[in-house]
């Protein structure tokens, strides 16, 4: 590969670094062709961009790219692919989702949110992180149920004072 091919590659890296915020490093190396294209089909509806990768480049775009990746350096061995998201934790359950019945993608190692996360057993801590929408709408259901009591405390108050105005309207 000539040089410019690898540094149009690295720049490509940067920007998608830039872009998305949050990656995943995995190896879907063994994986045949048709089980591929279902995981990258999977990726299309998801919405997250699956990218097979030398390891030199990627590590070269990494530290090219402003910030220290350096945790994430030793994921970078065998067969990689990168899959770059925007939500988190989309990623992680595609991944449960897709070792139910296969062996990969396996994971390697992720950049979410400023932080590294390292090895398969930080895949289930991944899965489990809400999104920024989910947070946000846990925030607002809060928020809600305070005022649905004191909404609902005020229709009950009118209907009791309607009752007792009909009484006295009855009794007159």
């Amino acid at each position: 590969m000539k040089k410019e091919d690898k540094n149009r590659i690295i720049d490509d890296l940067i920007q998608k670094i830039d872009q998305f915020k949050n990656f995943y490093i995995t190896d879907i190396g063994s994986l045949n062709a048709e089980d591929t294209s279902v995981l990258r089909r999977k990726c299309f509806e998801k919405n997250i961009e699956l990218l097979v990768v030398k390891n030199t480049l990627l590590e070269k775009a990494l530290e090219r790219y402003e910030g220290s990746y350096d945790e994430l350096y030793p994921a970078l061995k065998q067969n990689t692919a990168v899959m770059f998201c925007e939500t988190a934790n989309v990623p992680a359950k595609l991944i449960k989702e897709f070792r139910k019945t296969k062996e990969k993608p396996v994971f390697k190692a992720a950049f979410v949110e400023e932080s590294v996360y390292f090895g398969e057993n930080q895949l289930d801590a991944l899965f489990n992180l809400k999104s920024k929408n989910e947070l946000i709408g846990d925030v607002i259901l809060l928020l809600q149920s305070p005022m649905r009591n004191v909404i609902g405390a005020l229709n009950s108050g009118s209907n009791i004072l309607t009752g007792v105005l009909k009484t006295l309207e009855n009794k007159n």
